[in-house]
């Protein structure tokens, strides 16, 4: 669904650098799972020459944590976001509460959420926001955090719990950081992801419609008329209660959801559908009865269901 940022060559001298190549990275985007080598193999590339400071090879604990930060880059710019992480993952365990184990924690978030690995990604950018909860970068680190469910909700089949923990922590994100520039980009995902639930029921439900379990189907489309009405399946789903209430001989209900369905999408092909279904019967688009969805008819007169 997303594609997972990578970020262009850049060195890393100071601090301030540090920052506006962090920016830049976060910025960009690449997709592929790349791959991955041994922290120790990369350790053995620290060299004091990084710096200018001569030829002699440094081990990773006798490292200065801006020269494994530039390694770091390096491994990004290269493609190696494993790598990446695992050298940004050392600065964080050699120089804890330092200013370059808070900036590298970020990027490992970034580096780890590049490479897919979505559960260690998740518990580096958990972790930042812990322990950086009024920093400027936690609004990013929250939407990191986001992503990392985000990105796998068309990879978890009818299980839904990711998506779910995907809303939640895409509210997070637009209700903590609502100026930040990444609530829009949240708002969006949280809206196809409500959306993505919506598609699931309707999936289930004409699975159900399709082998006459009619009261099973029914139960799934009435989830998304009630809990799910601002998507995009609604118009489809009021016409399958159609279907269903025929099928079951249920009038009233066939006619009133054939009434919301006017109501609300005149325009909808979902309503050409329904009304064909209705007046075949020698029945019309119309509320009838006292049931559930009667109850939504009066709302949607009243203006306060959609």
């Amino acid at each position: 669904m997303l594609h997972t940022p990578a970020g262009p060559a850049y060195t890393c001298d100071t601090p301030d650098r540090a920052d506006r190549a962090r920016d830049a990275t976060m910025r960009t985007s690449r997709t592929g799972r790349l791959r991955s080598a041994p922290v120790i193999a990369i350790c053995g590339a620290l060299v004091l020459a990084a710096c200018g400071r001569g030829d002699q090879e440094l081990s990773i604990e006798d490292t200065a944590p801006e020269v494994i930060f530039q390694q770091a880059e390096r491994e990004l710019d290269r493609g190696d976001p494993d790598d990446a992480a695992q050298l940004f993952a050392e600065i964080e365990r050699l120089y804890p509460f330092s200013e370059w184990a808070r900036r590298g924690l970020i990027m490992q978030a970034f580096a780890y959420h590049a490479d897919r690995d979505y559960e260690n990604a998740r518990a580096a950018a958990q972790r930042f926001i812990d322990f950086y909860p009024a920093d400027e970068d936690a609004a990013y680190a929250q939407y990191l955090l986001a992503l990392t469910y985000y990105d796998q909700i068309d990879q978890v089949g009818r299980d839904q719990g990711l998506t779910f923990q995907a809303l939640s922590a895409l509210r997070t994100v637009i209700e903590r950081y609502p100026e930040s520039e990444y609530a829009r980009s949240s708002i969006l995902k949280f809206d196809l992801a409500f959306d993505h639930l919506a598609s699931k029921e309707m999936e289930i439900g004409r699975y159900y419609l399709k082998r006459g379990h009619y009261p099973a189907a029914i139960n799934r489309f009435r989830a998304v008329v009630e809990e799910f009405q601002t998507t995009t399946h609604t118009p489809e789903a009021l016409m399958r209660l159609v279907e269903a209430y025929l099928a079951l001989g249920l009038t009233d209900e066939a006619q009133t959801a054939g009434a919301i369905l006017g109501y609300n999408f005149q325009s909808s092909p979902f309503y050409d559908d329904a009304y064909r279904q209705l007046t075949g019967q020698g029945l019309a688009p119309e509320a009838a009865g006292t049931g559930w969805l009667r109850s939504i008819y009066d709302r949607t007169i009243r203006g306060r269901w959609l």
